[in-house]
């Protein structure tokens, strides 16, 4: 039997390819290979080049292209659009034993450059925001700006805890790792404003079929994403920061927003917010997330 995600993905593929988007994969050093999909050549390489270039970095649940394909679509014609596949999703993989997010934001910045990305403004969501921070503390010069979308500079122990107990979950892999039907409809049930109740069970068999490989690796790089308080020191960024928000995320919530725009970023950064949109809000408001993100790319790229 046909399974409707892998469908689903390869018309999402061909779409993208449609629009010159084209998938490439990249050697970051023996043993690592991170998948991106990037501006196909044009016959005007020229004016390809002046454009602004803009990496959008995904989050936990979704590879790259699922991730952010109505925000490529909305941004293709105005700016060089990278998609990375963060390592363990997609077709990026590593024989390396490292998981932090500041490995995968060296492989990431690796990646770019031999793509020959000298500078870009990062967007990141949720984990993908994390390891966005961590390259925009590591490569400033790679860097010129960041927009930051249900995210944290870092997952403290506190703030884990109190995410966790809001939700109700012990750990973050019960939350991102679902097992069974129910646990995948609660991961989208937590991660959007309104998630609609009639969605066949046989459309989520297919998703926990299709979207959860590397399950190993991926609780791995879970408990190597928090880290503990007093291991944390805020950094001051020289790069702008807007943080784009859902109103209703339920993972960090405007508190979390309001706390790092205040008391960990500082004056350089600018919170906008979406309605009716939880953590997910690329996916489920992308009209409304598009024209935040569109406004704020013009400011930051002027």
């Amino acid at each position: 039997m046909v399974n409707f995600v892998t469908v689903l993905k390869s018309l999402v593929q061909t779409l993208m390819k449609f629009n010159g988007i084209e998938p490439k994969k990249v050697e970051i050093e023996p043993g690592t290979v991170m998948n991106f999909w990037v501006p196909a050549k044009s016959k005007n390489e020229e004016e390809e080049t002046q454009r602004p270039n803009v990496v959008l970095v995904h989050a936990f649940g979704l590879d790259g292209i699922l991730n952010w394909t109505f925000q490529v679509l909305a941004l293709k014609s105005r700016y060089s659009v990278y998609v990375p596949d963060l390592l363990f999703f997609g077709d990026s993989t590593t024989s390396s034993g490292k998981r932090s997010p500041v490995f995968q934001a060296e492989c990431l910045a690796t990646g770019l450059r031999k793509l020959g990305v000298e500078k870009c403004v990062v967007v990141g969501l949720s984990y993908g925001g994390m390891v966005g921070f961590q390259m925009a503390k590591m490569y400033p010069d790679l860097v010129e700006a960041m927009v930051v979308s249900g995210s944290v500079e870092a997952l403290t122990e506190s703030i884990s805890r109190r995410s966790l107990e809001r939700l109700g979950f012990r750990r973050w892999s019960e939350v991102l790792m679902p097992t069974t039907v129910e646990g995948l409809k609660e991961m989208f049930r937590v991660g959007t404003h309104w998630f609609p109740s009639w969605i066949p069970n046989w459309i989520f068999k297919d998703y926990l079929e299709v979207m959860f490989s590397h399950r190993k690796e991926r609780e791995e790089l879970l408990e190597a994403l928090v880290v503990r308080d007093e291991d944390f020191t805020p950094y001051h960024y020289h790069q702008r920061i807007y943080l784009l928000w859902g109103d209703s995320d339920k993972i960090f919530d405007l508190e979390v927003a309001h706390n790092l725009k205040e008391l960990q970023l500082g004056e350089k950064v600018e919170l906008e917010c979406i309605e009716k949109a939880g953590h997910l809000s690329q996916l489920e408001r992308p009209f409304a997330f598009n024209a935040h993100l569109k406004q704020i790319l013009v400011s930051l790229t002027a």
